[in-house]
């Protein structure tokens, strides 16, 4: 196994973003295009839990691992991004706001103005049946780092603990909301019984990371395909050290039809 695996994160698939969140946000065009890429690449999805156990042992793992993680549970990733990954046969973890299974997301309309419809728990559940992971993304998304202790410690044990109620699993994956997370919040994590926990600080996942602060690379919703090629192998979006090697990339970039290659 390579020691860099990227992780990738997404938050809402749709046709129609909307504004206020369209950094977040990737249509499904974009997200086809950028799953055919790495089926061409050569890439293999792999859980979190399959990740843990290759940084564990030597059994033989693929050539080209990736996670693909979605935080926040919003049913456009089941409309839209779901049929898309079973049609390439890949796996995917949804990260999961307990308390909010089958709302909106109510975070975003003090954050941002807008709301989104998050899947319920039958949606989830059929997820799971599917071969798709679900990991915890707290109970009402809060930052966790503002939190006092016995509030956090709350939020990461009972939403846990209702998704394992709801869901019928052990839950031992999490992401931080809003990536908001410090030595006191990781600690709490261990403590209630998480075996990874996903941020937001942009990198690869190397077998020195801690698992309870593992790095991502985020998929803008303003990025070009070239731009999210280039964060598979450097973490961040088209650079100028790239520009000598965009000729070849573009060749390739036209078996993918229909995406921008800007």
């Amino acid at each position: 196994m390579t020691n860099r695996v990227p992780i990738l994160m997404y938050h809402q698939v749709s046709p129609q973003p909307v504004a206020a969140f369209a950094k977040y946000t990737v249509t499904p065009q974009a997200f086809a295009a950028q799953m055919t890429w790495l089926r061409l690449a050569g890439y293999t999805p792999i859980t979190l839990d399959a990740l843990l156990a290759y940084r564990r042992s030597d059994h033989r793992q693929p050539r080209r691992p990736i996670v693909i993680t979605f935080d926040d549970g919003f049913q456009g990733c089941v409309e839209y991004a779901v049929p898309i990954l079973q049609a390439k046969g890949f796996t995917a973890a949804f990260y999961l706001v307990a308390g909010l299974m089958g709302k909106t997301s109510a975070w975003l309309a003090a954050e941002r103005g807008v709301t989104f419809p998050l899947m319920d728990w039958a949606t989830a559940r059929r997820l799971l049946a599917a071969g798709f992971q679900c990991g915890a993304h707290t109970l009402s998304h809060p930052r966790l780092a503002n939190l006092d202790a016995a509030t956090c410690h709350d939020e990461l044990w009972t939403a846990r603990r209702v998704l394992a109620d709801q869901l019928g699993l052990e839950v031992r994956h999490l992401a931080y909301p809003f990536g908001s997370f410090n030595e006191r919040v990781r600690t709490l994590a261990a403590e209630t019984g998480y075996h990874s926990a996903c941020s937001v600080e942009i990198g690869f996942s190397t077998p020195e990371d801690d698992p309870l602060a593992l790095r991502r690379i985020p998929v803008n919703g303003q990025d070009s395909l070239l731009d999210f090629i280039c964060r598979l192998r450097t973490a961040y979006p088209f650079a100028e050290s790239w520009r000598s090697k965009t000729a070849s990339l573009r060749r390739q970039l036209r078996t993918v039809g229909g995406y921008s290659t800007r």
